[in-house]
């Protein structure tokens, strides 16, 4: 830091600044009023946006009907349009009716599309949880394997342990099975899902 004499020195100082910068500074004032305006209409936005689009989720997803085909192009072409957590919880609820049905590729699909949407992790997770048992029924074990790999998260081990031991077992796999929902049982799972595991260890005999 410059150290200043007297006081008129420090004016002079200041004086400099200002006519060497005076027209920088009244341009950053002008952007710093226009950016604080545009902060403020771009959140009230945001807010009225988020507002509308959670409204038209409602709307299509509570309208959804497996046996009537127009409420599901309805809800597909909103998971389509909405590249957001709104458009990945849509692309879900819409895989839950695929699944019903039995289309299991359509089901991949949405979940796919779901995947790309959020960046929200523990839906990422769900996503990819869901995914997985869909590549399970569509007898793609490896594809499911992977998918397990993607998920984030310490909370999801012992589901993603019980997947494994499925996908592994498809396999014939039948030890790697064993040691994953082992794994399960030791970690930090419901008693419901531990059960659920240990009983699929006995049937390995």
């Amino acid at each position: 830091m410059e150290v200043y004499n007297n006081e008129n020195e420090q004016v002079d100082a200041l004086r400099r600044f200002f006519a060497n910068n005076g027209k920088a500074l009244a341009v950053g004032v002008i952007i710093g009023i226009g950016a604080l305006a545009g902060w403020r209409y771009w959140t009230g936005h945001q807010v009225s946006n988020s507002a509308e689009i959670s409204a038209n989720y409602q709307k299509v997803t509570q309208a959804m009907q497996g046996n009537r085909p127009q409420t599901l192009e309805a809800v597909a072409k909103f998971a389509s349009e909405n590249n957001n957590t709104y458009g990945a919880l849509a692309a879900l609820d819409l895989a839950k009716q695929y699944v019903d049905q039995q289309q299991l590729d359509q089901a991949a699909t949405q979940l796919q599309t779901g995947l790309k949407a959020t960046k929200d992790e523990n839906l990422q997770a769900v996503l990819n949880l869901r995914l997985a048992r869909v590549q399970l029924q569509q007898k793609q074990a490896e594809a499911a394997l992977k998918t397990l790999d993607a998920v984030k998260g310490e909370g999801w081990s012992a589901i993603i342990a019980d997947i494994r031991g499925e996908a592994l077992l498809s396999k014939g796999d039948k030890q790697g099975a064993r040691d994953a929902w082992s794994k399960g049982i030791a970690s930090d799972a419901s008693p419901a899902l531990k059960q659920m595991m240990q009983m699929k260890m006995n049937n390995l005999g």
